[in-house]
Order: C-alpha cells, then sequence, then structure tokens
C-alpha cells in the first residue's frame, strides 16, 4: 500500500468523491479517472470502506483508490483488504507507525475473500 504524505498531493487525474455519493451516477467520470480518492469525514464513518467494496467488486473499477480524510493507521490492514492502493496519513502519523500496521498481518496469506479481484504480485 502506497502511502502518502499529509501534505502531498493526491496522483494527478484523481476523482475525489465524498462518501455519500452514488457510485452508479459516476461510471464515465470512473472511466476517465487514473485514480479515485474515497473520504473518510471521521475514522467511525465507514461508508468508504463499502464505497471501495463496490468500485472493485461490482464496478470492476482497476484504477487507484486512495483513502483520504481522517484516515488512522490501524485502519490500513482494512483498507488494503477493501481494494484501497494507498492512503493519505494524518498529521502526526509516521510512515513507520504505517508500516508496522500493514505488518501485522501477513500479505496476501490472510486476504482471504474481498472485494479486490485483481491478480496479486
Amino acid at each position: 500500500m502506497r502511502l502518502i504524505a499529509p501534505d502531498d498531493a493526491l496522483p494527478a487525474g484523481t476523482l475525489v468523491l465524498p462518501n455519500d455519493i452514488d457510485l452508479a451516477q459516476q461510471h464515465d467520470a470512473l472511466r476517465d479517472a487514473a485514480a479515485v480518492a474515497l473520504a473518510f469525514p471521521r475514522c467511525s464513518d465507514g461508508r468508504a470502506y463499502s464505497q471501495a467494496v463496490v468500485l472493485r467488486g461490482r464496478l470492476r473499477y482497476a484504477g487507484w483508490i486512495v483513502a483520504t480524510g481522517e484516515v488512522i493507521v490501524d485502519m490500513l490492514p482494512l483498507l488494503r483488504r477493501c481494494g484501497f492502493d494507498a492512503a493519505q496519513l494524518l498529521p502526526g502519523q509516521t510512515a513507520e507507525a504505517a508500516e508496522r500496521a500493514l505488518g501485522y498481518f501477513p500479505w496476501p496469506e490472510t486476504r482471504g475473500p474481498s472485494a479486490d479481484r485483481r491478480p496479486h504480485a
């Protein structure tokens, strides 16, 4: 999973979507987007997890999915499992802490069924 520093820009061509939008209505915009940023306005608001699952599963979106907003390092393993490729860290969170959180579970051995149907290297 790619970690994006709080002050770093999102990848060029990123479609930024709120977590209350109907993704089916965004079909044309998604087709042209190299990346989609899904917002977590609060870390306890899990709608962006569901959006990522829909993007990967139902809509077969193959581009990058980036978690933005109130993303804490404890969320990273589940973000990866739901199909996120990257997360923008909050100020004060270190890449080292994020890497530790991601290292708690072997990947892809503990993956199990998920929305991410892309082949893994």
